[in-house]
């Protein structure tokens, strides 16, 4: 039995039931007895949201991360746990990796821990197929689910995200305007962010009549520790015939790739080359020139994910996904 089944049996939402569970003055009382006699009568006792009550509550947000080595997941890491503590919540952390059953064993873990909530870090726990994603709509029956840089329109599950489309799209647009049309999506292959990053990058094309080719959009599949490999990749791709003057990287490690390559090719950059990264990471001012980089505002997307972990545990309405817009950051790697 859980808060799901609830809501369906006394016909409210799951924020109601919430809302009761944590003593909000918002539910009118005959919604409150209701709610109350169907918990009575299915003998259900609540966790994840029992603080309220002043139940077993752990205080404590499990957090799952694929790559805790990863700069971007580290960092949004970093940011996320200090929020939970400015808010006097502990941090559970479990890195998954990319294998789904562990991610799914681990988020079992989680739950069995009677966790107040859980953040999925990274878009890597979201899949463009809707069956691989059924374990995260199932833990959203027991307690709330935060995402973020990533989207699941699913009960209980709270999105919030740096709009990567709109984001690539732009920039895609303005290295178009500045007279360069052989660009090179060089993105990282399975992963969700990236494929909304790449959706962005071919809206752009199309607009501008140069719809893009296979050739033109270049997965790496590799660590992102292996510059050398990124690099390599790059090489084989323009030995095999395909032309491009440009990259547009889904992340900063694969611009600095990029850049490496254009260096070893002898390309001016950026008179001949240009490149642009993406995460506005610390690699943007480690290289020379330093790195054009679209800036998707990590920081204020933990912010304000925190905010809204804060409100649904409160029992409080909030939209079910907020999306952020990205800044394009001009430097050295590009002309304009």
């Amino acid at each position: 039995m859980t808060i799901y089944d609830i809501s369906e049996k006394a016909g409210v939402s799951i924020a109601t039931v919430s809302r009761v569970l944590n003593g909000s003055s918002s539910v009118s009382e005959k919604t409150r007895q209701k709610v109350l006699d169907v918990m009575e009568a299915c003998d259900y006792t609540p966790n994840a949201f029992a603080r309220g009550l002043g139940l077993n509550t752990m205080n404590t947000i499990g957090l799952l991360c694929t790559n805790c080595s990863d700069l971007y997941l580290s960092k949004a890491v970093y940011y996320i746990e200090q929020g939970l503590r400015a808010n006097h919540y502990d941090a559970l952390l479990y890195c998954t990796g990319q294998d789904k059953e562990s991610k799914e064993n681990a988020l079992k873990f989680l739950l069995s821990k009677k966790v107040d909530g859980i953040i999925l870090i990274g878009s890597d726990f979201i899949s463009e197929k809707a069956e691989d994603n059924s374990y995260i709509q199932e833990a959203a029956k027991e307690l709330p689910i935060m995402l973020f840089d990533a989207v699941l329109d699913a009960p209980n599950v709270y999105s919030i995200a740096s709009d990567d489309f709109q984001s690539t799209y732009e920039a895609t647009l303005a290295l178009l305007s500045a007279g360069v049309k052989d660009i090179l999506f060089f993105y990282q292959a399975a992963s969700y962010s990236d494929s909304r990053k790449l959706a962005g990058h071919k809206e752009a094309m199309s607009k501008m009549g140069l719809p893009i080719s296979p050739s033109l959009a270049l997965a790496f599949s590799g660590s992102l520790e292996n510059i050398n490999a990124m690099v390599d990749t790059l090489q084989n791709a323009s030995k095999s015939g395909t032309t491009f003057h440009s990259i547009i990287a889904s992340n900063d490690t694969l611009a600095l790739a990029a850049l490496k390559y254009a260096k070893q090719e002898n390309l001016k950059v950026p008179e001949q080359f240009s490149i642009i990264g993406y995460n506005n990471s610390m690699l943007t001012s480690c290289c020379d020139p330093e790195l054009t980089s679209i800036d998707n505002k990590i920081e204020t997307l933990c912010g304000e994910l925190i905010t809204l972990l804060m409100e649904v545990l409160a029992g409080n309405p909030v939209p079910q996904k907020t999306m952020l817009s990205g800044e394009l950051v001009k430097r050295g790697t590009t002309t304009f």
